[in-house]
């Protein structure tokens, strides 16, 4: 058998009608550095290093395909093309995003959005849009919570609230990501009378940003609460970010009192039960499962591992939507929080051996996350013998420009019940196949 070609993988979706070079064919999963033990002669023993002690009639496959697409970071255009090279939707004739169908293998598989639709740009609004007409066509939708995401609707909470040390920086925190999306904001409804009854500059600048204080309560309204690693890096983050933040909003042409204004808006658009996008929080959730596969934005640590594998996925989610309501500060940094931010730094909460071992005895054998982002497609890697996904394929063309890639991104992960999983990129030639069973049981 070819180790480049697998031609038994005849399931691969059609990919056309989109402007991508999109691969034509399939080979073995190959396994960068660091995934498995590089002394094993070829991608198929380390494919098999992988996943042991597990053997392949250990796992358990989804019903329906699974179609994961994650971080796709306010670029409606990579979207749609990635939802076109899941075979999951075709493009009308009609010109124009938000303009495609589901084909007959979309109205099977289940969509799981991974997180981190907004910030960045270039098309925040029509990337919301672009999601709901999936939601509006019948299609199986989760949507996972996201870093970027909950920032936003954190800042936009904290607003509402009465300031204290622990919110007062949240709005600030968004930091110049989140620009564009106000931006695009105030340019898509030009007939408001954006200042009026909008405070001085003075006034909104002290109630979007931190006080000059804060930076000496933080730490000791963190004690107990993050790490002193964590601590640290929280306050070099907001330095930079407290500092900046009015600088970047001028730059894209709004003083301060606009983007008090664009704000308060947004709290209209997002949180108010009439607004255009307030259905975008309400569906949110922390986590999905569906047989050995669990689904996330970032990663797990010791105690979410315990709660899932103790409580199970539905307590999860549940605590995690009345959590958002809550003390903000508290979630921002908590275990649940850690699920869509962690990417296993000193400053993250630790995954250690107890919790693989409780993940694993609940029946889960691998996660699939973005968040890290990745430019030669999607990668395999292990994390304390837990196998990641890591399926963040740098999906927007801001990142992409920056990262030295071309052109929109474009790709998908498709776990599928034929027991392979199938990452397609367009930043790879290949489409990468996994299997959890030997590819040779002859061998």
């Amino acid at each position: 058998m070819s180790r480049t070609l697998l031609p038994t993988i005849k399931d691969l979706p059609s990919h056309a009608g989109i402007r991508s070079t999109l691969p034509p064919a399939s080979c073995v999963w190959p396994l960068e550095k660091g995934s498995a033990d590089s002394r094993l002669r070829d991608d198929e023993m380390r494919q098999q290093a992988l996943i042991d002690p597990y053997p392949a009639d250990d796992w358990r496959w989804p019903k329906r395909p699974v179609i994961f697409i994650s971080d796709t970071h306010a670029d409606a255009e990579a979207f749609e093309a990635s939802l076109v090279a899941s075979g999951g939707v075709q493009l009308n004739d009609t010109p124009g995003q938000g303009r495609f169908k589901l084909t007959k293998q979309g109205k099977k598989a289940e969509f799981i959005i991974g997180g981190d639709c907004l910030d960045k740009g270039p098309s925040n609004l029509q990337m919301l849009r672009s999601l709901k007409r999936l939601y509006d066509l019948g299609a199986r939708v989760t949507l996972l919570a996201g870093n970027h995401d909950l920032r936003l609707m954190m800042g936009l909470l904290a607003m509402q609230q009465k300031r204290h040390t622990g919110n007062e920086h949240l709005f600030a925190r968004m930091g110049k990501k989140v620009i564009p999306l106000f931006r695009e904001v105030f340019d898509s409804w030009p007939e408001r009378n954006w200042l009026k009854g909008v405070p001085d500059a003075d006034t909104c600048r002290s109630l979007l940003l931190p006080a000059d204080d804060w930076f000496e309560r933080f730490p000791a309204h963190a004690e107990g609460i993050l790490t002193e690693a964590g601590v640290a890096r929280e306050l070099k983050k907001m330095r930079s970010k407290a500092s900046s933040f009015e600088r970047h909003c001028l730059n894209a042409g709004m003083d301060i009192r606009t983007v008090y204004a664009v704000a308060r808006h947004c709290q209209r658009l997002f949180l108010h039960p009439k607004g255009e996008f307030y259905w975008f929080f309400k569906k949110m959730q922390l986590v999905r499962r569906t047989g050995s596969f669990l689904f996330l934005h970032a990663g797990l640590d010791d105690v979410m591992s315990r709660d899932i594998a103790e409580r199970g996925l539905k307590k999860v989610n549940k605590r995690f939507r009345k959590a958002l309501h809550k003390d903000l500060f508290s979630f921002y940094y908590s275990s649940l929080a850690n699920t869509f931010r962690t990417k296993y730094r000193a400053a993250d909460l630790p995954l250690s051996d107890a919790g693989v071992q409780q993940i694993h005895g609940c029946g889960v054998r691998a996660l699939v996350h973005g968040h890290i982002n990745r430019t030669r497609g999607q990668r395999l890697a292990l994390r304390q013998g837990l196998l990641h996904v890591e399926a963040d394929i740098t999906l927007d063309r801001n990142s992409r420009r920056q990262e030295g890639l071309r052109g929109v991104g474009c790709g998908a992960t498709i776990i599928d019940p034929g027991r392979h999983i199938i990452g397609i990129s367009n930043d790879y030639p290949f489409a990468k196949v996994f299997r959890p069973a030997p590819l040779n049981p002859a061998r």
